[in-house]
């Protein structure tokens, strides 16, 4: 260990081999991320100020959209600042902080679509309890631990991944991760991917099957107690743009974590991660303004007072 230095920046190297490409594609994640910010500050704008949208369910996807501009923001930034230079350096310390953010933000989404799909469940399965169960002090209690409990978590990860020893190779195939981190790590890495595998993984795991499990209970219910298809068509619609938003946040996440380190390609994983931080936050408020009525009227009715 005497003849290695230590590392005080990463590289972030992204695809490789397309210098002639990084023109393109620069403009198509800078228009991906406007529609993102723009698209989910549209949606924070339009909860916030009409009071139509004033429920549980808009206050929840208020939050979603805050923590899309987010997400989005953690990564893109920088990976567009690196498809216009030549230096893809980035410090230790702006490292172990995209990390923390990635790991804080992801997580977070993950427990609230959870909460968003119990939303629908009572509010589908239980319409006579809903007022009581999903109060404003509920929701509001709700919404802290979704966001204080994924902190907390993340915090963990920046603090044991902080502490190891990096020699070496500096080089990294996307952006600042657990797992691409600890593949340049010198030492005892034991902890740190206990930590990834068994509590990550539980968590991300366990809030994957209870949002589909609500969602189970949900068709079940309505395909068994609903005797209209008009009523079936409507609670069914409620539920599509929360579904769709949930497998499209699911799929890359649990191919990029459950597949085995062995099978995986650097530039598979740099475009699955594209998916989720590129991708996801951009298509989510186009989900919700093109499928939900209540946002698309929301929607129309400020840019008409507006013009």
């Amino acid at each position: 260990m005497s003849n290695q230095t230590s590392v005080t920046d990463f590289l972030l190297l992204g695809v490789k081999d397309t210098w002639e490409l990084n023109p393109l594609l620069f403009a198509v994640f800078l228009t991906m991320y406007l529609v993102s910010v723009v698209g989910n500050g549209a949606i924070l704008m339009i909860v916030i100020l009409d009071p139509r949208l004033h429920s549980p369910m808009y206050f929840f996807l208020g939050n979603l959209a805050c923590l899309d501009i987010c997400f989005s923001t953690v990564t893109v930034p920088k990976m567009l600042e690196n498809l216009l230079s030549t230096s893809k350096a980035i410090s230790f310390l702006g490292c172990i902080t995209q990390l923390h953010f990635f790991h804080f933000l992801g997580s977070t989404e993950a427990l609230l679509l959870a909460v968003m799909a119990f939303d629908r469940f009572v509010a589908i399965c239980k319409p006579l309890h809903y007022p009581v169960i999903m109060n404003h002090q509920v929701c509001v209690q709700m919404v802290v631990t979704i966001w204080a409990i994924p902190f907390i978590h993340a915090f963990l990860h920046s603090v044991m991944t902080s502490r190891l020893n990096f020699c070496g190779s500096n080089q990294i195939h996307h952006f600042c991760d657990v797992k691409p981190l600890l593949e340049l790590a010198c030492g005892n890495t034991e902890l740190n991917l206990w930590l990834l595998s068994n509590v990550t993984g539980t968590i991300a795991i366990g809030l994957f099957f209870l949002t589909f499990l609500s969602y189970f209970y949900i068709i079940t219910y309505l395909f068994l107690k609903t005797r209209s298809c008009s009523m079936l068509h409507k609670a069914l619609s409620t539920c599509a743009s929360h579904f769709m938003v949930v497998t499209i946040f699911y799929a890359p996440v649990l191919f990029i974590y459950i597949r085995p380190t062995s099978g995986s390609s650097l530039d598979q994983d740099w475009i699955i991660a594209i998916m989720y931080t590129v991708v996801t936050p951009a298509l989510n408020p186009l989900i919700y303004t093109l499928r939900n009525k209540d946002v698309r009227g929301a929607l129309n009715r400020k840019i008409r007072r507006w013009l």
